[in-house]
């Protein structure tokens, strides 16, 4: 049987007043080895009290939608309303004791023991009160953990999708010419954009690849460009095997790549080089990319490129601040581009 919120309230409401009830009732043996109908009865009235009393208030709570309040407003409400149903406890049971004739006036009519009897439940209720709040804060916590987690998805797969028909784009120029100048190379050139149109396609269903994966494409890649820059690219690697097994947002380091021929290299009439290195620095993943050519931080996104506010964006919501993204003109002629991530993650 499943258990609903419905069911696992009245249990928990049962159990937990249930408990209360048997520790008095076992306080109440000790005192005296005998027992009577009038006590037993006294007990599971209060027991059934206890539950209708703190349920009263739930209704309340939740009519009155006391969890939208501030602290402010809500503590004085939970201390007078606990000091309230603890008032209406006491004497209730002393109506209770006067109907059986059990009621001892002298007694539990003193100052001393009426103190005592309504701070005694008040206690119960606001322990009650602030296990039940408790409760529906971290449930509420929860739930706004869960819509996040939705909308940062949503938002991951749209940035993602993003690079699907970018990438497939330039992929294609890289190979367009090299069909009719060069038919021999083109074959390798085919087989290198089909590895990369089809990590393209993968994309959408991997939050995470390992680096040597993404080192591949990269690799794919920047052959198919070699193929149209000819010597006016040069490509320089320096990737510890450490880094293989680490994970990775996919593409995100062929799209810095990409950007750095495109905004950098492309640029320049003699051409220049790229650098890709990776290595483990503690607990993280660097990764930097150097590129020939001049970083304009001032020019618009639009003219920069979407590649790096991409990255900016899928960065922020996988890893939130663990993680650190630059790029910089390292020297007159140098762009630095560097990613930290942590490495287990």
């Amino acid at each position: 049987m499943q258990m609903t919120k419905p069911r696992a309230y009245w249990l928990c409401q049962i159990i937990g007043w249930s408990s209360w009830g048997l520790l008095n009732f076992a306080v109440l043996l000790m005192q005296s080895n005998k027992i009577a109908f009038t006590d037993l009865f006294g007990a599971v009235f209060q027991l059934a009290f206890y539950i209708g009393s703190s349920h009263f208030l739930r209704y309340l709570i939740k009519k009155k939608q006391w969890f939208t309040f501030s602290s402010i407003r809500l503590i004085p409400r939970i201390l007078i309303s606990n000091f309230l149903l603890g008032l209406l406890n006491y004497f209730s049971l002393i109506l209770v004791s006067f109907l059986m004739g059990t009621l001892v006036v002298s007694v539990e009519l003193r100052p001393p023991h009426i103190l005592l009897g309504i701070l005694a439940p008040a206690a119960m209720y606001f322990l009650w009160s602030l296990v039940y709040f408790t409760y529906h804060y971290f449930e509420e916590y929860n739930r706004s953990l869960q819509y996040q987690a939705v909308i940062r998805d949503t938002e991951l797969n749209n940035l993602r999708a993003q690079l699907n028909p970018h990438f497939i784009f330039n992929a294609l120029n890289s190979i367009r010419a090299l069909v009719d100048e060069n038919p021999k190379k083109s074959k390798s050139a085919i087989t290198q954009l089909s590895n990369i149109l089809r990590t393209s396609l993968q994309v959408d269903k991997q939050k995470l690849v390992l680096l040597q994966d993404e080192m591949a494409t990269v690799e794919d890649y920047l052959s198919l460009e070699s193929i149209r820059y000819e010597e006016r690219l040069n490509v320089e690697w320096e990737v510890s095997k450490r880094t293989h097994k680490i994970k990775i947002p996919p593409m995100m380091i062929q799209t810095l790549v990409e950007n750095g021929i495109k905004h950098g290299i492309s640029k320049l009439k003699s051409g220049g080089t790229i650098s890709v290195m990776a290595r483990i620095e503690g607990d993280f993943l660097v990764v930097q990319i150097r590129n020939s050519g001049v970083y304009l931080d001032h020019k618009p996104i639009t003219k920069r490129g979407y590649g790096l506010d991409n990255t900016k964006k899928r960065i922020e919501l996988i890893y939130g601040e663990m993680a650190r993204f630059s790029i910089k003109n390292e020297s007159e002629n140098t762009v630095l581009t560097e990613l930290v991530l942590p490495k287990g993650y």
